[in-house]
């Protein structure tokens, strides 16, 4: 299973405002077509962290594929009021944001 976690700024009261952005956008094919298995969004202390689990190693392909979409479009301007980069000096797409992993363990 391929993951991927973007870390950005978000004020703790802007969790309900994305939950719900994340919810309309999740309720269409959009995760399907991106290989999407889960989502799972954090907020601590200011940071936001978006952890996205695929089904297969291409999930970052696919998202790529996804960009020009109209919906992946809109999800990403309602989400600019309230997620911010964490380095606006470095950040130009969301894979500018993505954390690396380092270790990672599974009990299959």
């Amino acid at each position: 299973m391929h993951s991927t976690l973007i870390v950005a700024r978000m004020e703790p009261e802007s969790a309900g405002n994305v939950a719900d952005i994340f919810a309309d956008f999740d309720d269409t094919e959009m995760p399907h077509r991106m290989g999407t298995r889960r989502r799972q969004l954090f907020f601590y202390r200011g940071l936001y962290f978006h952890l996205q689990e695929f089904d297969s190693d291409d999930g970052g392909e696919r998202i790529e594929e996804a960009k020009t979409d109209p919906r992946f479009v809109r999800i990403s301007a309602d989400l600019k009021p309230y997620i911010t980069a964490y380095d606006p000096s470095t950040w130009r797409t969301p894979s500018d944001a993505m954390a690396e992993r380092f270790y990672h363990w599974s009990a299959l």
